[in-house]
């Protein structure tokens, strides 16, 4: 266990403030390319991840480091960005700090590795097709006391499996068909994106899209896909539409509570995109008439917010690679602004917003 150097940086929220704080990176550990939060605690430990593969346990506070894992995931080289999306490394984490994750965003590859053995549990491919525009699709979540991560296992289909053993925990399948039969029941026309899990544990955002191509994010329950019905992702009662935006996705978008989501840019086509945040009622739903599904009630629209998005419960949080910015969700008003820093990650129990830069990561707590 290694110890860390904490050092003041100048960016202070627009009227008043803590300055963000800059640490360095520890000694030995290479270049941190990802980081994740490790929940159910208000420290603000996280898992790190360097650029050799080396996996790391980063107590900021306490000014610990120390390696807990490591990660072989292919690398994948000699990818063709698409529309500026460049294969990266993700790290991802479960609440314990138990499993760790690593994938390949815009790419096919990754595993699941039990912190507590070293082992990979689950070796992930997402089987390829278009996963150049999009995250690689996983989350970990809870089910009946244990550790269970979402992932996806092919351009329209997402699968839970138990993140201890690597048990699938969703198994199906879908009769084969030509393009001249009709299409089986629960065959679902959509290449999932981004994951988010409410912060309730219970319900699943999708930043995917539709061909030909329009984003559409769904949402859905977590707890009948596992338990009861396996198509609940494809075509499940509690399955329902955000909003349908032409040629937009993977964009900002977060929960802002365990109902309510909020999503970047106003408008319905990326050429006549503005700037601006999107809040959309979950639990109130209308009826689509083109599409036949349910969809979200939307309660406001305001501009302002872009780029990358976070939220506390209460506030929504908006990074748009200059400075970061602090909303009230339910008028649309700016409550501050923290000039010069633009946050990549948010550590929600500890309240700390991170931006990883060269050798250190720049620190706010709000």
């Amino acid at each position: 266990m290694v110890s860390v150097r904490v050092r003041e940086l100048g960016a202070a929220m627009v009227g008043g403030g803590d300055a963000v704080q800059g640490i360095s990176v520890p000694p030995g550990s290479g270049p941190v390319v990802d980081l994740a939060p490790l929940r159910d605690q208000r420290r603000p430990v996280w898992l790190a991840l360097s650029e050799d593969g080396t996996i790391s346990r980063w107590d900021m506070d306490a000014g610990t480091h120390e390696t807990v894992g490591t990660t072989t995931v292919e690398a994948e080289p000699d990818r063709e960005p698409w529309n500026d999306r460049h294969l990266r490394r993700r790290l991802h984490a479960s609440h314990d700090g138990g499993f760790a994750a690593v994938v390949n965003d815009y790419g096919r590859f990754g595993e699941v590795i039990d912190l507590r053995t070293g082992e990979v549990t689950l070796a992930l491919d997402n089987q390829g097709d278009h996963e150049e525009t999009v995250p690689f699709s996983l989350a970990f979540a809870r089910s009946r006391g244990r550790c269970v991560v979402v992932h996806r296992t092919a351009w329209n289909r997402l699968d839970v499996s138990d993140a201890q053993t690597g048990v699938l925990l969703t198994d199906r399948s879908l009769p084969a068909h030509t393009a001249t039969e009709a299409v089986p029941e629960h065959h679902l026309d959509y290449f999932h994106g981004s994951l988010y899990v409410s912060p309730d544990g219970r319900r699943i955002l999708d930043d995917g899209w539709v061909w030909h191509p329009v984003g559409i994010p769904a949402v859905w329950d977590l707890a009948p896909w596992i338990d009861g019905n396996v198509w609940e992702s494809e075509d499940g009662p509690s399955r329902i539409d955000v909003c349908v935006r032409e040629y937009y996705w993977d964009h900002g978008m977060t929960w802002i509570d365990s109902t309510l989501v909020a999503v970047e840019g106003l408008g319905d086509d990326d050429e006549a995109m503005r700037p601006g945040a999107r809040i959309f009622d979950t639990s109130r739903t209308g009826r689509s008439g083109t599409r036949r599904v349910s969809v979200a009630a939307e309660v406001l629209s305001f501009e302002g917010p872009a780029g990358l998005f976070f939220s506390d419960g209460t506030q929504l949080f908006s990074g748009d690679g200059s400075d970061l910015s602090i909303w009230d969700p339910t008028e649309g008003k700016l409550l501050g602004t923290v000039p010069g820093f633009s946050p990549t990650h948010y550590h929600p129990d500890a309240r700390q917003f991170a931006q990883l830069a060269d050798d250190m990561v720049r620190l706010r707590v709000l």
